[in-house]
């Protein structure tokens, strides 16, 4: 078995996290369906075992759940995505190529290799020419095999597509390694080694939804919210915010415990749906090195902490913490 590891991107500004506008994640899936690719940029590696390869760029979408998560939040969109297979017959479609020419620079092709990483299988690729480039994107996680030969894609593939989407946001554009837990659409599931679960052993959370049919795009939190102290450059699956649209990734809505929400294999180790005003969907459950849950007061200025800018100089909040960033202005 191979590991799925997906690699994070992350920008530092003196050690205070900036985000990336959430407009990215969500402008991929409007219009017409995708999935998840490799060949990311260096940003957004996707790590096959312990070898970094052009395919290592997409959280959850090596051989294995191991995977590098680093979409921005508006790569969530899914405008000029849904019609159609994601093979070369939906590729050539005017809706498509209207989409992919309409937005900024790296904007689609960024967004169509996490597409790609997370519809086709390891192994599998699927290029476009826009008439000046011409673009290759690599397969990983194979959650859609229906969509990836070029039918219209199931509300299972949709629902895993859209989760795959989100598993792979990150706030800051940083790299980070996870876990992905999960089934394709064909209740496979994605390989899983020994190594990989014994190092990735922090419970983060699952992610569910339907951006294809404008169902929303939903966390849960796994392990309990994060304590004031603690943060995480997976700001968009674990936070301290317990419900409502994120404050750090929106549209990606917070919905409390996984516990309470969805239905738990405890013989394969993750959520297999979650249910949310009546409506069940197919999740993807994801897990952290418990090393990547930082603390105020470790001695590090983390990317995710800002320094103190208390009227007391004495915050010990992830995002006032003296210990770590001193006092602002100074």
């Amino acid at each position: 078995m191979r590991t799925h590891l997906v690699e994070v991107s992350v920008a530092s500004h003196q050690g205070r996290a900036r985000g990336l506008p959430s407009s990215f994640l969500l402008a991929g899936l409007a219009t017409f369906s995708l999935g998840c690719a490799t060949g990311l940029p260096e940003s957004e590696k996707v790590l096959t075992g312990t070898t970094a390869g052009p395919l290592a760029a997409a959280n959850g979408m090596t051989a294995n759940g191991l995977a590098t998560n680093g979409l921005a939040t508006n790569g969530l969109a899914t405008n000029g995505l849904a019609t159609n297979g994601l093979a070369t017959n939906g590729l050539t479609s005017a809706s498509f190529s209207t989409w992919f020419n309409s937005n900024p620079a790296g904007y689609s092709d960024m967004v169509m290799k996490y597409v790609v990483a997370c519809a086709y299988g390891e192994g599998q690729s699927l290029s476009y020419s826009n008439g000046v480039t011409t673009f290759i994107w690599y397969g990983r996680l194979g959650l859609a095999p229906g969509w990836a030969s070029g039918n219209p894609a199931t509300e299972s593939e949709q629902q895993l597509i859209s989760a795959c989407l989100a598993v792979h946001v990150n706030k800051f554009g940083a790299h980070v390694d996870i876990s992905v837990r999960g089934q394709n659409a064909l209740s496979n599931s994605i390989p899983v080694t020994t190594t990989e679960s014994s190092t990735f052993s922090e419970r983060e959370a699952a992610f569910f939804g339907n951006l294809f049919t404008g169902e929303g795009i939903y966390a849960c939190n796994d392990r309990g919210s994060l304590t004031p102290s603690e943060s995480s450059l997976r700001a968009c699956g674990l936070s301290s915010q317990y419900t409502g649209t994120s404050i750090e990734c929106p549209p990606i809505q917070h919905t409390g415990q996984c516990s309470t929400l969805c239905t738990f294999d405890k013989l394969k180790g993750y959520y297999t749906s979650c249910t949310l005003n009546r409506k069940s969907f197919l999740a993807l459950t994801t897990r952290l090195k418990p090393s990547d849950i930082y603390k105020c007061g470790d001695g590090t200025c983390q990317l995710s902490e800002s320094c103190d800018s208390t009227k007391t100089q004495t915050g010990t909040a992830y995002n006032n913490c003296n210990a770590d960033c001193g006092v602002c202005g100074l």
